[in-house]
Formats: structure tokens, sequence, C-alpha cells
């Protein structure tokens, strides 16, 4: 019972040291372009403080979702999660599935089948082969998860880790109703990259300075590499995006979901996607 009142207590403590998150009252520009920020799980570190960003700004953002492992020592889609990821939904946010075992694609077989090597859970670390239906079982198992958290089902949306894909794996996933979203060069806004090389002062004038009409923006919940998170700096990011009549929406809303539910969905931005330097 001590050992349990002694974490309540520090739990409160570390709440505590974390500045406030105030709603905004500045009167901003009417919108004259879209943005479309998406967010992949990563360790969740920066979880709640980005979803007080995101509230402060009346920020709807995509999240895609794996079943990575926490500082807490749990993973994103364990049920102790339930209640971030109902929130989230309550906030009318848009989900998509970023694997369940958050691993690489390595590439394809003759026969359809993957070539995957998991990050997290069974068959970590090691190259598996996954048929056309066991890999659309990987996308699945994530919207089973949070189906069951939260009673929402995702998106028809998915995101390989580190952006890499195959043919292979984009027609299976096809197939299975997820249609692959990749994000704009500018959009990449370097949360995972050294802190020491690309500080946080750095990425975000970089963004504020590229980031384009129709872009979709990548960042994490939280990198366990990065020493100095990009988190907080998602505030000044969205403040600085509308001063120039840029508003941020979800996946749900960007232009090339406009098709007919029977014609496959394959979403990119208008520029080539990047990839992550590591």
């Amino acid at each position: 019972m001590r050992l349990r009142l002694l974490a309540i207590a520090s739990s409160a403590l570390v709440a505590l040291s974390q500045p406030p998150v105030h709603a905004s009252t500045a009167v901003l520009p009417p919108c004259n372009g879209a943005v479309y920020l998406t967010l992949d799980t990563g360790n969740m570190r920066d979880a709640e403080r980005i979803a007080q960003i995101l509230r402060k700004h009346e920020v709807k953002a995509t999240f895609f979702l794996a079943n990575e492992r926490t500082p807490r020592g749990d993973y994103a889609l364990d049920p102790a999660w339930s209640g971030y990821w109902k929130a989230r939904v309550d906030e009318g946010h848009a989900f998509g599935t970023h694997t369940w075992r958050h691993g690489r694609l390595l590439g394809d077989e003759a026969d359809g089948a993957v070539r995957y090597r998991p990050q997290f859970g069974e068959a970590a670390g090691r190259t598996a082969r996954l048929s056309a239906a066991q890999w659309c079982g990987e996308l699945q198992r994530v919207g089973a998860a949070f189906e069951s958290m939260t009673g929402q089902a995702l998106d028809p949306l998915w995101r390989a880790p580190g952006g890499h894909v195959t043919r292979n794996a984009l027609a299976s996933a096809q197939s299975c109703g997820f249609a692959h979203v990749a994000w704009a060069p500018a959009g990449f806004l370097g949360d995972e990259l050294p802190s020491d090389k690309y500080p946080n002062d750095r990425l975000l004038a970089q963004a504020l300075r590229d980031v384009r009409d129709g872009d979709i923006l990548m960042a994490h919940l939280g990198i366990w590499s990065r020493v100095d998170p990009f988190a907080p700096m998602l505030d000044p990011l969205i403040a600085g995006l509308r001063k120039r009549g840029l508003c941020l929406q979800t996946l749900r809303e960007h232009p090339q979901f406009a098709v007919p539910p029977n014609v496959a969905r394959q979403i990119s931005p208008t520029r080539p996607a990047a990839k992550p330097a590591s």
C-alpha cells in the first residue's frame, strides 16, 4: 500500500512539473489551405503532452497505431492505454494501423508473400514470411485491439514503419481495405533524429519555412533515442502554420479520399515521400 501511495505521489509531482497548456484565444486568419498532421505511436512518452497541445489549438490529427513498448513497461495497445485512446476517439481524431509488431518490410516473394522483420512481439528481430492473408492479419490485429478498447473501428489507412513498402504489401493491404499513407518531404518533422545534430529550434524553423498546402506531416508520440523531445515544438508549429492560414485536418478530409468506395485508394503526397535517416 505504501509503495502504491508513493507511486501516486510521484506521478502527481511529474504532472505538476509539466507547464500547463492553455487554450488559445488568438484571432487567426481564415484558412487558405490545409495540412494533415499524422502521429505514429513511437514509445508514447509524450502522448499526454501532445494530446494537451492538440486540445489547446482545437486541432484533430490522424494517429497510426502499433503495439510498441512504452517507458511504463507495457505496450501502446495494452488495455492499460484504453483510456488514452478512448479520449482521442471522443475528441474526433482519425486512426490507422501502423502494423501490430512495428516491423520492417524487407522484400517480396513470388507467390505474393512478404518478408517482414518484427520489432516487437512474436518473432521480434527475426525475418518472417507472411502470406497476403497473414499480412492483412498483421494490419487488422491493430484494429481489433483498438475497437475492443474504444468501440470504434480504424479508418481504412495504414502506414509502414519507416515508410518502407513493397509491391506485395501494398497490394495485400489494398485487398483488405487499407490505403497506405506516406508523408511529404517537408512533412518529415525530424523528431526521430539526434537532438545534438538536429535541435528543436532548427527543426521547427525548417518546418515553418517549408511546409505547404496539401502536405502530410509526420511525427511520433515519443522516440526512445531522442534526448530532447520534439513534442513541445508542436505547439509553436501549429500556431505558426495557422498564422499562415494553413488549417490542420485529419486524413478523413484529404482530397484523395473523395473516390468511390470500390476504387482502390493509395494515398500519397503531391511530392515523393521522404524516408527517415535511420
